[in-house]
């Protein structure tokens, strides 16, 4: 896999000097030796405890990100996924710390213990008041003798953070970073691995495996599982939490994005994890937001922590600094009734004609069955989601089948427009509500099926620009209604071959693909006009 980067070992150091200069003045780096990679606040005077963090790049925007008032001082970076070196996080202690005292968050990984740990004696022998706390939130191995620091740990950096900045005493500081370190749980979940800028991406799962209780370095999770809904992932991954966490009353969440996950996951799992048992406990949620990630890793993890007054207090505190996910009261979603107006064109009483049902049920179970195939035609020319657009529509009329007017076919006509207008996304949705009012009003005037879909085909043609030739689904629909006379056989083996043709043309006039080079479209039939063959080939067959 490419990335954008120079050279891998100047990797870190030019990644922490764009976010310094986007820093709107607010960060600063220390300077003098290329192996000590430290940011630090520009404000800061070292008249109050300060709270210095890290650890190895890569789990961006942690930590350096997270640097500002409120939250920490410093942070020290060491190279992707690798622990910083004992000089590194002694500069940032010398940088620092004050009269006041400085608190030194650790994550429990071997390499960062031992080096922030002799950088913490080493700045205690310089005569520095240091005090260190060990964040261990991974529950992924119960009974672990050394679980791992994740994304929990932003919990810590906020409390210990937002006490400092309080004004307290370097005690209270680390006291109240260790109560939080104690309370804090996280679990994590990937779909895939880690892909190190300058190496090659390594593929371990199969499709549709996932990686339950992975660490944030790459380290495979404790167990592998085929991959569930989002809902029960998320009622699995919320049943491990234990001890305090389950007993809590009030909880925050932290939803945690590892780097390669959308956002449209990101938000069924958040949704997912407010609606198990344990989440309905949850009073502050933080995300879902990437805040500890690693690299580009197609995956999400979850800390809850029990809220007390002053963990609340903590949470809530706002900062300046722009990547920290604000703690949010969580509240019932706020839903409003339809518009009134939204049903006006459905006036027609429902009516049976079992011929007419056959032919809708057949044409709407072969569009969703083609969802699959539509939607990987689709992906080579377009942006992947015309079966997605069909098998919607198709299955939102077929849940309406015994309400829809059958017997009377103007009223049918219109009835499945409204109801593609409202459940079909996309242009196509679009398009075929418009030809099925098109052709339900010259039913209702007077004209037969062909004349009514070839009026559906000229008002398609006018509001969306496309004629015969530009690779679309009127190159199969125009010549089916045209052999319709001849019956449906006819009209089928008609749109199957305007939706063949397609494939040998190399320019489209409309839609995505008219942005496409020639070689792109040549030999790819039309997504749209495939939809149509499918219909009409349904019809027949009923």
């Amino acid at each position: 896999m490419a990335h954008f980067i120079n050279d891998r070992a100047a990797l870190v150091m030019e990644a922490l000097d764009g976010l310094v200069a986007a820093s709107e003045g607010r960060l600063a780096r220390l300077d003098g030796d290329p192996a000590i990679r430290v940011v630090l606040r520009a404000d800061w005077r070292g008249d109050a405890v300060a709270v210095v963090s890290g650890g190895g790049a890569g789990h961006e925007p942690a930590h350096a990100g997270l640097v500002g008032p409120g939250l920490l001082t410093a942070a020290v970076c060491g190279d992707v996924f690798a622990s910083p070196s004992v000089d590194a996080v002694l500069a940032a202690l010398l940088a620092v710390t004050g009269p006041a005292g400085c608190l030194l968050v650790i994550k429990n990984y071997a390499g960062d213990r031992l080096n922030f740990g002799l950088a913490a004696e080493r700045a205690r022998a310089a005569g520095l008041a240091v005090e260190t706390v060990t964040v261990a939130d991974d529950i992924a191995i119960p009974d672990a003798p050394r679980p791992r620091g994740i994304a929990g740990t932003l919990f810590v950096h906020k409390v210990a953070g937002h006490a400092a900045a309080a004004g307290r005493p370097l005690a209270e500081v680390a006291a109240a970073a260790r109560g939080a370190a104690a309370a804090v749980q996280s679990l994590g979940i990937a779909l895939s691995g880690c892909t190190i800028p300058g190496q090659a991406a390594e593929a371990r799962l199969a499709p549709g495996q996932a990686e339950l209780g992975l660490g944030i370095h790459g380290e495979p999770g404790i167990e592998r599982i085929a991959l569930p809904p989002a809902r029960a992932l998320a009622a699995l991954m919320m049943a491990r939490f234990t001890g305090p966490v389950a007993a809590a009353e009030r909880l925050a969440l932290l939803v945690n994005n590892l780097g390669g996950t959308t956002a449209l996951e990101m938000q069924v799992l958040t949704r997912a994890a407010l609606a198990t048992p344990l989440g309905a406990r949850v009073r502050l949620l933080l995300g879902p937001a990437p805040a500890m990630t690693a690299l580009a890793m197609h995956g999400a993890s979850l800390s809850l922590i029990p809220l007390d007054a002053a963990t609340e207090e903590a949470l809530r505190a706002e900062t300046p600094v722009p990547d920290w996910p604000r703690a949010r009261p969580v509240q019932a979603p706020a839903l409003r009734p339809l518009p009134a107006g939204l049903a006006a064109g459905e006036t027609a009483a429902p009516s049976r004609d079992p011929a007419a049902a056959a032919a809708v049920a057949a044409v709407c179970e072969a569009l969703a069955g083609a969802e699959g195939a539509l939607n990987a035609l689709d992906a080579r020319v377009g942006d992947g989601d015309t079966g997605t657009t069909f098998a919607a529509a198709a299955r939102a009329v077929l849940a309406d089948l015994d309400r829809l007017p059958q017997a009377e076919p103007a009223a049918l006509c219109h009835a499945l427009s409204v109801r593609l207008a409202r459940v079909a996304g996309g242009s196509s949705g679009v398009l075929m509500s418009i030809f099925f009012s098109a052709a339900g009003s010259a039913l209702a005037a007077g004209a037969s099926w062909p004349e009514a879909l070839a009026e559906g085909i000229d008002r398609l043609q006018r509001h969306g620009g496309a004629r015969a030739g530009d690779r679309t689904l009127l190159d199969a629909l125009i010549p089916a209604v045209a052999a319709l006379p001849g019956g449906l056989p006819a009209a089928a083996a008609a749109a199957r071959a305007g939706a063949e043709a397609t494939a040998r043309m190399t320019r489209a006039g409309t839609g995505r693909s008219s942005y496409l080079a020639p070689a792109d479209l040549a030999g790819i039939e039309d997504p749209g006009a495939v939809a149509v063959a499918t219909a009409f080939a349904a019809l027949a067959g009923a």
